[in-house]
């Protein structure tokens, strides 16, 4: 994927985030429904968010971005501010 296709990705992703809540508000899912799909698109968010810093730590070191590869969601996650 490159930058463009990324961004692409996180707008999809932000969009299905918003969609869930708005079925959430409006009854069409329940709250239980909504956490656990909320979960998974918040996890596919920092995946694609941490591709793209990848991407321009290896821009900015002179290296290809196209090394950058997608981690686990389980590595992403773990990551400690």
């Amino acid at each position: 994927m490159d930058d463009k296709q990324i961004r692409e990705r996180i707008t999809d992703m932000v969009e299905q985030e918003r969609a869930l809540r708005e079925q959430l508000a409006q009854g069409v899912i329940g709250t239980g429904e909504e956490h656990g799909r909320l979960a998974e698109v918040e996890a596919e968010l920092d995946r694609c968010w941490d591709l793209l810093r990848q991407r321009q730590a290896l821009r900015d070191a002179g290296a290809d971005p196209a090394a950058a590869a997608a981690r686990p969601a389980r590595e992403v996650e773990g990551y400690q501010q």
